[in-house]
């Protein structure tokens, strides 16, 4: 097996399968000046000062000094420029290439005609204040199975109760960081994989219950309290388990039936990438991607700072030219808010993206978009907005990924695809969240968090369609009720995590 994976023969630099050695062979007559760490690039031929540096055949960067062939190739030597981009609005969409009997899985049909993919009773919060409360009700309800402690024995087709706490609610502006919070809030409330909701308060907070309740229309399956009207702790807590009691027979008298794949939301998310996740994973992804975009479902790409310098590919996906100005213009949003306070998106990759051998953003952004596969770019909406088209969606969402899956689970998800090539641990309760490691010893380290390989992919094992419809296999079984491993961790409350856009006061 060749060292060095070639993305494209247009490349300047190839990438390490493994940590190679000085003088290790990388192409014609070029041997590797020093050791390159698995994952990094080295460079294919020289690479004069200003140049650009070319990966997937795109500019990820730009030479900051003169690079010799076989150079090891990173922060040391490559930086960020501006180049120009065309943006060719829809030039590259196509019709959608529906596949004629579509996939199946076993999901929860909800009374209204939607579906979910798990059966919660969820516990929300509208303030910080209220945070303990909320958990205190949902601990008088959590397994542990060790222990023999088993609440909700009698009930086998509830998933468990769940308290969603968050850090704000109060001490904050009533423009869009309220509106925000309220959209994030009233999407969870609105989840088909919870079957009842009660929303707990303080009384006094910004974020009045009775607000977000008018303000969104929500009245089915939820009721609200509040822990000065209930007279204390201890009161609002005998409240909140007397809910819970009184809607579990209801919540577990249901059953999961055969529908189609067409009401697959998905969730595309990465996290703790390295420089294999655009080789493997993310690839692979973007397979299962487009199987269900051709299955009639719908997949949510957020993290717009990881998309960065590469939406000129998206908008050229773009079925109307508003749809790709829609996502240009996020991006200039971006820039300006970046810029207010003092910062950089360059910022986003993190130490551990770039001990995996990321350098810049634009790097990070063109392997992360491989998530999304190839099908047409439907839609593009705000955070924690209802996804209502089928297809490829873009929501607008900061990188960092709690507060990324928050939004797009507030959006509607019902199962969640996080790529992964440093490790990294996540669940995102109600969706349950499937874990996909980009290279074979992070999934050997880590087996009981990763549920599926994509090493193979760099070993030559698998190819990357086999590796995505293997992806997609595994989404059906997980839409149909198989746990995942962040599940059987009971990942998923904590990690709840609404964008705290505004100013705290």
């Amino acid at each position: 097996m060749h060292p060095v994976i070639r993305l494209h023969t247009d490349d300047n630099v190839v990438i390490a399968r493994t940590a190679l050695l000085a003088d290790t062979p990388i192409a014609d007559g070029v041997g590797t000046s020093v050791r390159i760490p698995a994952g990094h690039k080295t460079a294919a031929r020289p690479i004069a000062q200003g140049e650009p540096v070319r990966r997937y055949n795109q500019v990820i960067g730009f030479a900051t000094t003169a690079i010799a062939p076989g150079d090891h190739v990173h922060v040391h030597n490559m930086g960020m420029g501006d180049f120009a981009k065309d943006y060719a609005y829809g030039r590259d969409a196509k019709p959608t290439d529906y596949v004629e009997v579509p996939a199946t899985f076993e999901g929860i049909r909800r009374p209204d005609g939607r579906v979910a993919t798990r059966n919660y009773i969820g516990i929300l919060t509208s303030v910080n204040c209220s945070a303990h409360v909320a958990g205190l009700v949902a601990d008088a309800f959590k397994r542990h199975p060790l222990l023999g402690i088993e609440p909700l024995a009698d009930y086998p087709h509830v998933d468990g109760v769940v308290a969603l706490t968050h850090k704000t609610g109060c001490g904050m502006a009533e423009g869009e960081p309220l509106q925000l919070l309220r959209r994030t809030l009233a999407g969870y409330a609105r989840h088909p994989n919870f079957s009842h909701i009660v929303v707990l308060g303080l009384g006094c907070e910004v974020n009045q219950i009775s607000g977000m309740l008018k303000e969104h229309n929500l009245t089915d399956r939820i009721r609200n309290m509040d822990i000065q009207a209930m007279g204390g702790t201890r009161k609002t807590v005998e409240a909140g388990m007397d809910f819970v009691r009184e809607v579990l027979a209801d919540a577990n008298h249901v059953h999961r039936e055969t529908v189609p794949a067409s009401e697959l939301k998905i969730a595309l998310q990465c996290g703790g990438s390295d420089g294999y996740s655009g080789v493997s994973a993310n690839p692979a992804l973007g397979v299962a991607s487009d199987l269900v975009v051709r299955n009639g479902g719908t997949v949510i790409l957020s993290e717009t700072t990881e998309t960065y310098g590469a939406e000129h590919l998206f908008t050229r996906r773009a079925v109307s030219r508003e749809v790709g100005e829609k996502l240009v213009s996020l991006m200039s949003w971006w820039e300006d808010y970046t810029r207010k306070h003092g910062a950089e998106i360059n910022a986003n990759p993190s130490p551990g993206n770039k001990a995996g051998g990321l350098t810049t953003i634009l790097e990070k952004s063109l392997g992360a978009m491989a998530k999304a596969g190839s099908t047409n770019l439907v839609d593009v909406i705000q955070y924690a907005e209802a996804v209502t088209a089928k297809g490829f969606v873009f929501m607008d969402t900061p990188g960092f990924d709690p507060v990324a899956a928050t939004g797009q689970v507030a959006g509607g998800a019902n199962v969640v695809c996080f790529t992964t090539g440093r490790g990294s641990v996540f669940g995102c309760k109600p969706a349950p969240s499937i874990k996909i490691a980009t290279n074979t010893p992070l999934y050997r380290r880590m087996e009981e968090d990763m549920d599926v390989n994509c090493g193979t992919i760099l070993e030559g094992e698998e190819t990357v369609p086999e590796s995505g419809q293997r992806i997609f296999d595994l989404i059906l079984r997980v839409a149909s009720g198989e746990r995942t491993k962040s599940e059987l961790f009971d990942f998923g409350s904590a990690e709840f995590a609404p964008w705290p856009l505004g100013v705290t006061v």
